[in-house]
């Protein structure tokens, strides 16, 4: 197989959870750029139309759909769609994520401390477990699961946030244990800062202090997580399961 038939993905079709903004959009595309046919959810279900239409564009075929990946019933909902649409699922991205309550773990309510678990973590796991079975059926398949540094390191005011990513990363390492024998990669990108519309406060702090508190000086694009999700998506990492790629410009080497 030649270098660039590993990394072709035309005939493949991906799911991407909060693939209309920000870096799912990015992954989405990206994935797109190669092949992939595209299945963008989110609860905005407007936002995800625009998002399949642009994406469209490239060549590949597309599919919106409404979900609360929160909700176990709407997440199934997808995977029904997409079966019904393309006959395959070759490709997860967990991508969709919120930045939780922001406050001291004292101040943090009940509700906010669920609805944080809520998305970022069981949202993962209502979407593995649903698209695992299809996977196991066709005996191949690719899950990337997004969180952050977070996963690896706590930050003040984020214990609802920290909780969550920190359980996406040994729910990835689980699950690729599980999944290994059935041919299926279960992988995890970690970013740290990048140019997106969550937490605007915080991303225009860390642009203005880009250069001391990131090594290479600035802040993460779409482009700059394309090239890493097609190789966790294509067969090139066939051989790679289980693990978490930190993508934060070398913030984590300090």
């Amino acid at each position: 197989m030649s270098i660039y038939s590993m990394f072709d993905l035309h005939g493949k079709t991906a799911i991407v959870t909060g693939g209309w903004s920000g870096i799912g959009h990015g992954i989405a595309e990206g994935l797109a750029e190669v092949g992939a046919n595209i299945v963008i959810c989110a609860r905005n279900f407007e936002k995800c139309r625009e998002a399949a239409a642009e994406i469209a564009k490239l060549g590949v075929e597309t599919l919106a759909v409404k979900c609360d990946v929160a909700n176990s019933a709407e997440v199934e909902e997808v995977v029904r769609q997409t079966m019904e649409k393309f006959g395959r699922i070759d490709i997860l991205v967990n991508n969709a994520g919120i930045t939780g309550a922001a406050k001291w773990m004292v101040d943090i309510t009940d509700e906010e401390w669920h609805h944080t678990i809520a998305v970022n973590l069981d949202g993962m796991f209502f979407f593995c477990r649903a698209v695992a079975k299809v996977m196991m059926k066709q005996k191949s398949g690719k899950i990337i699961n997004v969180t952050s540094g977070a996963s690896f390191k706590g930050m003040k005011a984020a214990s609802d946030y920290n909780a969550s990513k920190a359980g996406g990363l040994l729910l990835t390492k689980t699950i690729a244990m599980e999944l290994a024998k059935y041919n299926i990669n279960v992988n995890l990108i970690a970013p740290g800062f990048f140019a997106t519309n969550l937490n605007k406060e915080l991303l225009d702090m860390v642009a203005q202090n880009a250069s001391k508190m990131i090594p290479v000086g600035r802040m993460g694009t779409q482009n700059d997580v394309k090239g890493l999700a097609i190789y966790l998506a294509s067969s090139a990492s066939d051989f790679m399961t289980g693990e978490a790629i930190i993508l934060d410009g070398g913030t984590m080497c300090k």
